[in-house]
């Protein structure tokens, strides 16, 4: 048994060069709408971006995107897909064997934030283990074996969106504007959020201010 922490990693863009590529065709894009396209620069798309803003033309920003890998439960992960505007792909328990070496021959488990030192947590993942292993053992195939696995268990999931769609996910996960986020689905989105606000905030910043 294994148990690990949620995380995040964005696949893409994965590069300074990656990020302009999306925001210059944001601006090429918003351009095309207001016939300007001869007045881009090479880093004009900052002020562009930040007038778009302003405006609360949003739709311009649907075509940027950006793909990130989360670690985590299965738990948060049934809210994550609840944002449609999206592309996903999850870690299947229906084909992954757990009971193979490849993953140890073990369970991992994420330990929910506020469980704080609750004793027996462990114990419940390993007894849910060694329920798990033993339907492999007795022939049963993962997708009917997974019954026995708890929403605590690690999973990974792939997922693509627009800008757009991602300041509407921060909104909801991070910013509670909708009501208060599950504090484990905050824990692994905020620090996100709060990555690109620093590296990128005349596109992210006006999330809390309530912009585009």
């Amino acid at each position: 048994m294994k148990i690990v922490e949620q995380s995040y990693e964005i696949l893409y863009p994965a590069t300074t060069q990656e990020w302009e590529r999306e925001f210059k065709l944001i601006e090429l894009a918003g351009r095309t709408a207001y016939k300007s396209e001869g007045k881009i620069s090479e880093f004009s798309f900052l002020p562009f971006i930040e007038v778009i803003k302003k405006r609360g033309h949003g739709a311009v920003l649907e075509f940027g995107n950006m793909v990130v890998k989360f670690i985590t439960d299965r738990g948060i992960t049934h809210e994550i897909v609840r944002h449609r505007i999206c592309s996903f792909l999850q870690e299947s328990t229906r084909y992954c064997n757990y009971g193979q070496d490849k993953f140890n021959n073990e369970v991992t488990f994420i330990k929910p934030g506020d469980m704080g030192n609750c004793y027996g947590f462990e114990d419940y993942c390993k007894a849910a283990e060694l329920a798990y292993l033993g339907l492999i053992d007795a022939g049963k195939s993962p997708q009917v074996a997974r019954s026995v696995l708890p929403t605590c268990t690690k999973t990974e999931i792939i997922v693509k969106a627009n800008f757009r769609e991602w300041k509407h996910i921060f909104d909801l996960r991070v910013l509670g504007k909708s009501g208060a986020p599950h504090p484990d689905m905050k824990r692994l989105v905020e620090p996100l959020y709060t990555w690109l606000v620093d590296c990128y905030p005349f596109i992210w910043a006006e999330v809390a201010n309530g912009g585009a």
